[in-house]
């Protein structure tokens, strides 16, 4: 312990901080960064491994804040994971529910980040329409308020279908979950004019519920200018789970 203690207190005084004035969104981002740099990131882990549980539920007190730092958190953990064990992917499901996220005294698997946090307790196979009965207290007391569906445009699962990463920022939050939305989108729907049938990712199949169900996925699609008008139908297309890492993107100021 006492040497866990004098490590952090190295890294801490290294990084110009103090136990005290820790901002945890910026380590996320910092997080993020270096692995997208390939740049050193076991400053970061430590201050995330061990940081307060108190200290983080009082730091993260709006969705916004709360959104943006899971978001980097789960997609910096999906690189870290994915390129020490790539072939873990092999059974998706035991990799998804897997503890081996450690931050402020919890051991997270990526599902519980996911549907636990960023989805306010829902089930995972339930199409968004059913919600845990028994969520742990640390769940109820870090899950986000409202679920914002654009969340599904911003978590990156490691394969091809997967959307890009980006660094995402409480502040500009809004701003960088719209671009990403509709990058995504536009490069993954197709519209047939003639008889307004959508192909759209399954995505928006899996968490019908989270987007407001069918008739507001084609409102989605035309308010973003994904397609020129409400498609009358959606075909929803098969998912590429074949691995892609290191898939990147930088967000135009």
């Amino acid at each position: 312990m006492k040497s866990i203690l004098l490590i952090l207190s190295i890294l801490y005084t290294s990084l110009g901080i103090s136990q005290n004035t820790i901002h945890y969104t910026s380590v996320s981002e910092t997080l993020l960064e270096n692995i997208i740099q390939e740049k050193p990131i076991n400053a970061q882990l430590a201050i995330l491994e061990n940081a307060s549980l108190e200290s983080l539920i009082n730091e993260l007190n709006t969705d916004s804040k709360k959104i943006a730092f899971w978001i980097n958190i789960y997609n910096a953990f999906i690189q870290i994971a994915l390129k020490e064990a790539p072939e873990s992917y092999q059974d998706r499901s035991r990799f998804f529910s897997t503890k081996r996220i450690k931050i402020a005294e919890e051991n997270l698997s990526f599902d519980e980040i996911e549907h636990g946090i960023l989805r306010k307790s829902k089930l995972k196979i339930s199409l968004g329409y059913l919600r845990k009965p028994f969520p742990a207290e640390w769940e109820r007391k870090l899950r986000v308020d409202q679920v914002d569906w654009r969340i599904h445009f911003a978590l990156n699962c490691g394969a091809k279908s997967c959307p890009a990463v980006t660094v995402y920022h409480s502040q500009n939050l809004s701003m960088e979950l719209d671009y990403m939305t509709t990058e995504f989108l536009r490069n993954n729907t197709e519209f047939n004019k003639e008889n307004g049938v959508a192909k759209v990712t399954s995505l928006f199949s899996w968490f019908r519920a989270d987007f407001g169900g069918i008739s507001e996925i084609k409102k989605i699609l035309k308010n973003y200018d994904v397609t020129p008008i409400e498609p009358s139908s959606l075909e929803f297309t098969k998912y590429d789970w074949g691995l892609s890492l290191n898939n990147y993107i930088s967000i135009p100021n």
